[in-house]
């Protein structure tokens, strides 16, 4: 069974139309994070500091408690009614924040913004519309959608607030939500065939076995360390860059856009030695240490401008190879069959991290008036990090490979599964006959191809 060589004019529409979504639904956060700080501090009630991190993270709070089950209630009642249902909670909350005259309905307004939370249904839809062979490929664009935003975003805020406010930031966000709902409904087809997807959505019945390993328990830990760094940083890097570095919000772009390219441009070096070289432990771990130099840094010496472009120089390098290869990780680490469990815990810790980390961070820099005990959490988080990552074990250099399995075939599944699994490069190997697919952790060269799809051909 040769695999297609591209994706189908179908898939093609489907893929950039939801990673557009997903793009869109970002911006609900990415937007406002280097500038939130700034603005919702001269709303009324805006002089508690504890008050603002609050609306910060609302967002993530509500999306950690809710997009597991709206990923679930979508294999009930279809992906695109949660989808619909979300991306008009999404819009309200926007609205309700473009309006706010007090930090109190900011942070309301915040919590029914995360309330939207269809993350997990655009995965399960993006699923439904794409080939087995084809998923890998369609989940890198949207992931590849989600970079391209917050590197945006992060540059087009402090204009955007200059020009708008963060009332007008927030109104903007809804009319992109408004856009967003119109092109789920006109761009994205509807699938033929709606079933789970195990190597994309959450499986009750596999939580326990994810939640029990503890090289996923380490990553887990890992991307609620680095979110919650992330809020907590920018809940004070706004004020910091006015205050110490005499910028004007209009001219935060100025910092964020070298250190982001900067960031971009050595992320891709060391991911290719990380993979090719077979070094991703290696990579990872030096990625850590060097997030915990630059909090160590943001917390013991400030003094200018040039010190926080240095620190955050260093942030966004090893920020950027985090999130780069956590995902890989949870890849290459996770049994086949629960790899869609596994990253629905892993985007469940990232969104829960985002409100404890905001939360606490208003509360240390309201009780202290100083940014230093925030940096200083973050960098706490980062040293524990590094230790409880220091004993995982090397990831194998494996990479998940998917068949469909005939829709007409009643073999034996465990069978074929013995078959696939004695394939020489072939890691691991399950047959879903539920889902219609085999799913087989191969190594990344070396394995024979010809052979799985030989016997997979054998079943259509």
């Amino acid at each position: 069974m040769a695999a297609a060589p591209r994706l189908s004019a179908l898939e093609l529409r489907a893929t950039l139309g939801l990673s557009g979504l997903y793009a869109l639904r970002m911006l609900g956060m990415f937007l406002i994070l280097p500038v939130f700080a700034v603005y919702a501090g001269q709303l009324p009630g805006g002089d508690n500091h504890a008050l603002v991190g609050l609306a910060f993270g609302a967002y993530g709070l509500t999306q950690a408690l809710l997009q597991l089950p709206f990923g679930m209630w979508s294999d009930r009642i279809g992906r695109k009614k949660v989808i619909y249902l979300g991306l008009a909670l999404f819009i309200i909350g926007s609205l309700i924040c473009a309006l706010s005259e007090h930090i109190v309905w900011l942070i309301v307004g915040r919590a029914v913004q995360g309330a939207g939370a269809i993350s997990a249904a655009i995965t399960a839809l993006l699923a439904d519309l794409t080939r087995e062979e084809h998923r890998t490929k369609a989940m890198a664009m949207i992931g590849g959608s989600i970079a391209t935003t917050f590197a945006i975003s992060l540059v087009a805020a402090p204009k955007l607030a200059a020009w708008l406010g963060l009332p007008g930031i927030f109104a903007l966000v809804a009319v992109l939500g408004l856009a967003g709902l119109i092109g789920v409904w006109r761009i994205i087809p509807d699938p033929t065939v709606t079933r789970f997807h195990s190597d994309a959505e959450t499986s009750s019945s596999r939580l326990p076995l994810v939640l029990r390993d503890g090289q996923l328990l380490r990553l887990n830990y890992g991307v609620f360390a680095l979110h919650a760094a992330q809020m907590a940083m920018f809940t004070v890097m706004p004020l910091l860059l006015t205050r110490v570095g005499g910028l004007d919000v209009a001219h935060h772009w100025w910092v964020y856009l070298p250190v982001v390219l900067a960031g971009f441009v050595l992320m891709v070096p060391a991911i290719i030695y990380g993979e090719k070289k077979r070094q991703l432990k290696r990579v990872f771990l030096f990625a850590i240490a060097l997030m915990l130099v630059a909090q160590l840094g943001m917390t013991l010496w400030l003094p200018s401008l040039t010190a926080i472009v240095l620190w955050l120089g260093l942030y966004f390098i090893a920020f950027n190879i985090l999130e780069a290869t956590q995902p890989s990780l949870i890849s290459k680490i996770a049994p086949t069959a629960a790899k869609g469990t596994a990253m629905g815990v892993y985007n469940t810790c990232q969104s829960a991290s985002m409100f404890l980390g905001s939360a606490l961070a208003g509360w240390l820099f309201q009780h202290y008036g100083s940014p230093q005990p925030v940096f200083a959490l973050c960098a706490l988080l980062m040293a524990v990090w590094l230790l409880v990552s220091w004993g995982m074990r090397a990831p194998l250099p494996v990479r998940t490979q998917m068949f469909h399995i005939g829709e007409q075939w009643q073999g034996d599944a465990a069978q074929l599964s013995a078959k696939l699994s004695a394939i020489d490069g072939v890691k691991e190997a399950v047959v879903l006959i539920d889902e219609r697919v085999a799913l087989l952790k191969v190594l990344q060269d070396g394995w024979d191809e010809a052979a799985a799809e030989q016997l997979i051909a054998e079943t259509n």
